[in-house]
């Protein structure tokens, strides 16, 4: 058994990351969405929110679902029907929501595309629910994070290709201004979605994923069985709050960023497709520098993949929008960017908490320099907080359900729930943005990074408390 959990299951863990992909396509096709609905629905840019805070609440309600579910039949929901039969039926939900698209196209009705999203989005709820310990468990405990940075990077595969498909859907390869048309021809990428989840729910259901994975069985006989709820442990509650704001931090950036760019630098609503994709790239870029411990434990292999993986990632972008005949001219300069995170994972050591730290401050930094300067030099300014956001999840869930045991599954869904953020905060900036400018109101973000640089300072101390020491691999191995 022991053997079993030296290194990462690679034949469980592929499979795994399917879903991850989805969660990315979709979130990052939703700031595509956003510009598009705000002309033909005539929304302000409050309004517009209102398509992320319709998806991310639905992470919140998909949560609360599930504690109530669980409370009312007195057991833990997925531990009962199984990890693998939780994460199909959460594929089955989320197709349900993209049939919803259809009709909402043809009568072209605001809230029923807003329906569509919640929907597919409770079905992810579910997904995150299970996928996120999943990872973690599905090897050494050492390199959880790690593993769980790696399906982002796949997740962020999804991200960097959702907006450049939905974009050619609906404004096709032509320049086409006429927006209105393009409502029309959001049925058709989001059905062949809805067949997609279903494929994978079946895939998944036949993998050779484990109904529960041993790793939390093993640490449910340990001492975390004292504590009766996973509230009663400061690493989470305090952790709810760091995902709440890095969700939102994470999706406000670049969701307000297509209307900064079309009111202050005179961009057309379709040519910004490839800096939205740039954004959620700089996300895959920033995850598979971070993922590459969980490849290999040899220093000196790690100290090469550390410059491959990021430029290989920035290189699967450059191809993409090569493909979508995109002018690449204005993004080589970013290759100089990727050097500063490059520097900043090194300076991490593969420790979570010092990871958060580094990247809250440089971003931070990122976002103080889009607000005071203009032009190009701040739109690279704000993708690039995509970069620093890059590791923050798997830093921020790792530390958050350390230690929980038998209430992991329990703290993973209160962690999704505050997914919600994503919706709450991007709706708080175009607020902020209607009342004062758009390059104003990146403060709100500036104030969500102050908060994770001190959860990364205060967890520490809490984790070392309870005996859980992040430090300890590095200087031994495993």
């Amino acid at each position: 058994m022991n053997s079993e959990n030296k290194q990462t299951n690679w034949a469980q863990f592929i499979p795994l990351v399917t879903v991850f992909f989805f969660w990315g396509f979709v979130a990052a096709s939703n700031d595509i969405l956003i510009p598009v609905f705000k002309k033909t629905f005539d929304l302000t840019q409050l309004q517009s929110q209102l398509v992320s805070l319709a998806f991310y609440i639905a992470y919140t309600v998909g949560s609360l679902l599930y504690l109530l579910i669980s409370y009312l039949t007195k057991g833990d929901l997925i531990n009962r029907i199984g990890y693998k039969n939780s994460l199909a039926l959460g594929l089955l939900i989320s197709a349900i929501g993209t049939l919803l698209f259809y009709p909402a196209a043809n009568t072209g009705s605001f809230p029923l595309m807003l329906s569509g999203l919640f929907t597919v989005a409770l079905g992810f709820s579910l997904q995150q629910t299970v996928a996120n310990p999943l990872a973690i468990a599905l090897g050494p405990i050492t390199t959880g994070s790690q593993r769980l940075t790696l399906a982002g990077g796949i997740n962020n595969l999804g991200t960097t290709i959702g907006p450049l498909i939905v974009s050619f859907a609906i404004f096709g390869s032509s320049a086409s201004s006429d927006t209105n048309m393009s409502i029309e021809s959001v049925k058709i990428p989001y059905l062949i979605l809805g067949a997609a989840f279903l494929l994978v729910a079946v895939f998944l259901k036949f993998s050779s994923l484990p109904d529960k994975p041993q790793a939390i069985v093993e640490s449910e006989s340990e001492a975390a069985t004292v504590r009766s709820s996973a509230l009663k442990y400061p690493q989470l509650v305090l952790g709810m709050i760091a995902i709440f704001v890095y969700v939102g931090v994470e999706v406000s950036t670049a969701s307000n960023l297509p209307a900064y760019m079309e009111k202050n630098l005179n961009f057309l609503t379709q040519d910004i497709a490839p800096y939205i994709s740039l954004y959620w790239a700089s996300l895959m870029i920033g995850r598979w520098t971070g993922a590459v411990e969980a490849f290999t434990d040899k220093m000196s292999l790690q100290k090469i993949l550390r410059f491959i993986a990021p430029y290989l990632a920035f290189g699967v972008f450059l191809f993409v929008n090569a493909i979508a005949k995109h002018d690449l001219t204005p993004f080589y300069v970013y290759a100089l960017i990727i050097l500063v995170l490059i520097a900043a994972d090194m300076a991490s050591k593969g420790n979570p908490a010092r990871m958060l730290l580094i990247f809250s401050a440089l971003g931070i930094v990122a976002l103080l320099v889009g607000m005071t300067t203009d032009g190009m030099v701040s739109v690279y300014a704000f993708t690039s907080v995509g970069l620093f956001c890059s590791t923050l999840w798997p830093c921020i869930f790792t530390l958050a359900v350390s230690g929980l045991g038998k209430h992991t599954s329990q703290g993973s869904s209160f962690l999704i729930m505050m997914i919600m953020g994503g919706g709450f905060v991007s709706l708080l900036q175009g607020y902020v943005a209607d009342e004062t400018t758009i390059q104003t109101s990146y403060i709100v973000g500036v104030i969500c990074f102050a908060y994770l640089a001190f959860y990364a300072w205060k967890v520490s101390g809490i984790l070392k408390n309870q005996g859980i020491n992040f430090d300890k691999k590095i200087s031994g191995g495993h």
